[in-house]
């Protein structure tokens, strides 16, 4: 089983992500970009674990 603890290092650190990056983005706004980007370089957000999904995700901003 997963470290159930990992959940809340995930919210966490998306939060700040998304606060700083795009605040008026609503959460399903949020998700649905981060996926579409994803499927852009042949990658599924459903096999992502947690801590790779962070990192994608950093990377993606680090674009703009």
């Amino acid at each position: 089983m997963r470290d159930i603890n990992r959940i809340d290092t995930f919210l966490q650190e998306l939060g700040t992500i998304w606060k700083e990056k795009c605040p008026d983005w609503r959460f399903g706004q949020f998700i649905f970009n981060v996926e579409r980007v994803m499927k852009t370089h042949d990658s599924d957000i459903f096999y992502y674990e947690e801590d790779e999904l962070l990192d994608y995700i950093k990377e993606m901003f680090k674009e703009e």
